[in-house]
């Protein structure tokens, strides 16, 4: 169209979408409000400079409503279709047009910055009504009709500049927030490692700290490693003030550590999502982190428990009808008063009608005993009887499907061969370890032996409670003491032995007796 000639593409792209606008307010043209809009929504030069003088759109929408914008505000407007003047409108388009090339002069290229010059300098009521909503009119006036000035410079500068503002502060406040997570991830990891190391003594799951800890600070170095600190400004951080009244004090050692889980596994979170705006590939591996530290979480909570569950248990009874000379029940019932303090139904031929018999009376008798009652292999059976817990061997189900059959709080034992089995299960979340074979055993046959050395490794590495099998008897049960192991499992030592409750008694003083 002629009207538009040497308009530039904005523009003509703002006259348009203001014809749109009025169309949908139900007018044939549109007018002053229906430009402003347009003109807003476009981001266009001219949207840029209404910012600058303070324009919002909360306030356009309130100082300028439209019906297609806002339908429930045409009432307010007192707008009646019949009694606008299209004549008139067309009139003061030609002038607002007409003034935006007067006020661009010889230039070639009539931008949206103009149309808002010209749409102020016809429509004297705009200025005072862009006042009332708080936006600095005059201000508006002389940025977007000074024809002495290149247009595009001076605002494309301004542009640029508040942008890299932005940005510089955006980086700034994403340092500040990883240097102060990446403390308390080193800080919390450090009181765990050391709650392990001294607390527990175990020398697996510290060597696991130990390594994460490594990890992490290898990602860190991506996000910017000790550049971090720069960002600092621990004297204007408002969260130095802020305490609640259980971080002053701590119950117990226990305590100590769910703290510390806690503020390791927080500050993580922070680490990976802050960290994918800097460098996604270390947020996704400090992700994983995370992950990992969960299971060595998992796997410190349930050496503490097991130590506490089974601090006193030092002899622990592998019961067998078929090892037993006056039978299963006279054996049992002799070892409970000769101080057994853990009693494994280990049956491996009967039918579960008679397996479940057993296991009903041991319970009785363990019960009254006060003396755990575990049983081999069968999750299902020993959830049913309420036993203690189950043990699993290498072949077996896993521990997390047994847990789901006997649940958080029974007790799960693994026997091992190696100590890759035994960090494993560690991992894995079992309440105690069978360790072995130490000696050739009577009971079961292999064709390798773990031995001593083995009882020796694991008692260097592994603080859950754990009890040397295979082959133990009162003869040898002194080499098991001297090679680390303070608990034993036997089965014929006592179930043929002339006097189980005798036996029992020698074994658990040879064995408990701690240098």
């Amino acid at each position: 169209m002629a009207r538009f000639d040497g308009f530039s593409e904005g523009a003509r792209r703002v006259l348009d979408a203001a014809d749109r606008l009025a169309h949908d307010d139900n007018r044939s043209t549109w007018d002053s409000r229906h430009l402003l809009h347009a003109l807003w929504t476009d981001e266009s030069r001219a949207a840029e400079l209404m910012r600058q003088a303070g324009l919002t759109q909360s306030a356009l929408n309130t100082g300028f409503p439209l019906a297609s914008i806002a339908p429930d505000r045409r009432r307010e407007t007192n707008i009646v279709e019949s009694t606008v003047d299209y004549d008139e409108l067309l009139r003061r388009q030609q002038s607002l047009l007409g003034a935006s090339r007067r006020i661009a002069a010889d230039r070639e290229d009539i931008g949206t910055e103009f149309l808002l010059a010209g749409l102020l300098a016809v429509d004297a009521d705009l200025a005072s009504r862009l006042a009332q909503i708080g936006v600095d009119a005059n201000r508006l006036a002389s940025a977007s009709a000074d024809p002495s000035l290149d247009a595009a410079e001076p605002i494309d500068v301004q542009i640029e500049l508040r942008s890299a503002a932005v940005v510089a502060t955006d980086e700034m406040d994403t340092s500040r927030v990883l240097d102060a997570a990446a403390n308390r991830a080193r800080e919390g990891l450090r009181v765990v490692e050391d709650f392990v190391r001294f607390v527990l003594d175990d020398a697996g799951l510290s060597e696991r700290l130990k390594t994460l800890r490594h990890r992490l600070r290898v990602e860190l170095e991506s996000y910017g490693g000790a550049d971090l600190m720069l960002a600092r400004d621990t004297q204007h951080d408002v969260g130095t003030q802020i305490q609640t009244a259980t971080e002053s004090r701590r119950e117990s050692p226990r305590s100590v550590l769910l703290a510390n889980t806690r503020r390791v596994q927080e500050a993580l979170r922070t680490l990976e999502e802050f960290g994918k705006r800097i460098e996604p590939t270390a947020a996704a591996a400090i992700g994983q982190l995370r992950y990992d530290f969960y299971t060595i979480e998992r796997a410190v909570y349930g050496s503490w428990r097991s130590r506490e569950r089974l601090q006193d248990a030092h002899l622990y009874l592998l019961a067998t009808d078929g090892m037993c000379a006056r039978g299963l029940g006279p054996a049992v019932k002799a070892a409970l008063a000769g101080g057994v303090d853990v009693v494994q139904l280990r049956e491996k031929n009967l039918t579960d009608r008679r397996l479940i018999e057993l296991a009903r009376m041991l319970r009785d008798w363990t019960l009254a005993a006060d003396v755990l009652l575990i049983i081999n292999d069968r999750p299902d059976i020993a959830a049913l009887v309420n036993a203690d817990g189950v043990h699993l061997g290498q072949d077996d189900m896993p521990v997390r499907e047994a847990r789901r059959i006997v649940g958080g709080e029974k007790l799960i034992g693994v026997s091992t061969h190696h100590l890759d089995q035994a960090r494993q299960a560690v991992l894995d979340g079992a309440d105690y370890l069978g360790v072995g074979p130490t000696f050739p055993s009577v009971t079961k046959s292999f064709s390798e032996f773990a031995g001593l050395d083995y009882i020796r490794a694991v008692a260097d590495e592994v603080s859950l409670p754990w009890f040397a099998i295979g082959g133990i008897s009162l003869e040898n049960a002194r080499q098991v003491h001297e090679a680390g192991g303070r608990r034993i499992a036997v089965s014929s030592a006592i179930c043929s032995a002339d006097d189980p409750e005798a036996a029992a008694r020698q074994l658990r003083a040879a064995v408990a007796s701690a240098p």
